[in-house]
């Protein structure tokens, strides 16, 4: 899970840490019907930020980024766009976003989600790339057991040390 680091717990007038990004882009989700949930493996030793899966079984994932060097030296990214529909950046309000417009950020492919520890707005939406059918059973199935083994951990937590 995304934690926070000593600085957001600490000092609450300090900027905006990951973990405050991702609970105002949940919620921004949750409102437009889609289920999220953070820090989801994918395939190639990669893990998405958020992931989201709407009622028609499409799957968004949310890279975040709080710092400009942070959304400079990321390689990766490129690499979540074959795992899912749509992709979004989401930065903190006041951050400054104009990297994103550059070629290397796929404007025309990725959205930017502006968010706070309370909400989020997209200010500019993801262009579709709709999955192949086998690519997208495997996420689902994989975020369903990621959900499922998370929800055992919270009913029961030493359920994971007995049957593993």
């Amino acid at each position: 899970m995304l934690q926070p680091p000593d600085s957001c717990v600490d000092n609450p007038e300090s900027p905006l840490c990951a973990i405050d990004v991702a609970r105002g882009v949940t919620r921004m989700l949750l409102r437009h019907d889609l289920v999220a949930m953070g820090e989801v493996p994918l395939d190639g030793n990669r893990r998405a930020d958020l992931m989201a899966i709407d009622s028609r079984g499409q799957i968004v994932i949310v890279e975040i980024k709080v710092s400009r060097a942070d959304l400079l030296g990321d390689g990766k990214w490129t690499d979540y766009l074959g795992c899912c529909d749509r992709f979004y950046w989401a930065i903190p309000a006041g951050f400054d976003a104009s990297p994103l417009d550059g070629v290397a950020f796929l404007p025309a492919r990725t959205g930017v989600i502006i968010a706070d520890r309370y909400d989020a707005a997209i200010v500019r939406e993801a262009h579709s790339e709709p999955l192949p059918a086998t690519t997208r059973k495997r996420a689902m199935l994989a975020f369903a057991r990621r959900a499922g083994r998370r929800l055992i951990g919270v009913i029961d937590p030493d359920a994971e040390v007995i049957f593993s």
